[in-house]
C-alpha cells in the first residue's frame, strides 16, 4: 500500500515539476492533476497533494522542491515555531484560502480549498472534512 502511495506521489511530483519548472512566465497557468482520495484519510491526502513539494517526511524536501523558486515550508516544525502549540487554525486557513505570508512564501502553493471542494460538489461538508483531516495529519508530523 505504501509503495502505491509513493508511486502516486512520485507521479504527482513529476506533473508538478513540469508545471512549476518554468515559473518565469507570470501569465502562465499551472494545472495540477489531483486524484480524488477518501475525505477521511489525512495521510492519503498528504501523500497525494502535499508530499510532492513538502516531502513524505514533511521537511520541504519533496521531489518537486528543487524546481521551485522557494523551498517549501518544513511542516514538521509548525508547533515548534508557534510556541509549542500546533497552529491548526492557520494551517486550515492556508489549506483553504492560500497564503502570501512571507514565512510561507509566495502563492506557489496551490490553494487546496477550491480543488478539494470540486471533488465533493454534491456534499460540501466533505470539503471541510478533507481540510480538517489533512490538518490533523500534518499535526501528527510535528517534531517533539
Amino acid at each position: 500500500m505504501l509503495k502505491g502511495l509513493f508511486m502516486t506521489a512520485l507521479a504527482a511530483a513529476v506533473a508538478l515539476g513540469v508545471g512549476y519548472g518554468d515559473q518565469s512566465k507570470s501569465s502562465s497557468t499551472v494545472t495540477i492533476p489531483v486524484q480524488k482520495t477518501a475525505p477521511v484519510s489525512g495521510k492519503a491526502m498528504y501523500i497525494n497533494y502535499c508530499a510532492p513539494c513538502h516531502g513524505v517526511s514533511g521537511k520541504g524536501d519533496g521531489p518537486v522542491a528543487v524546481a521551485l523558486k522557494q523551498q517549501p515550508v518544513d511542516l514538521t516544525v509548525l508547533s515548534k515555531n508557534n510556541g509549542g502549540k500546533y497552529p491548526a487554525t492557520h494551517v486550515i486557513s492556508v489549506l483553504e484560502y492560500g497564503s502570501e505570508i512571507p514565512s510561507h512564501g509566495t502563492a506557489q502553493m496551490p490553494v487546496w480549498g477550491p480543488i478539494l471542494g470540486r471533488m465533493d460538489q454534491s456534499d460540501p461538508i466533505n470539503t471541510r472534512l478533507r481540510i480538517s483531516n489533512l490538518s490533523h495529519f500534518i499535526e501528527t508530523m510535528q517534531t517533539k
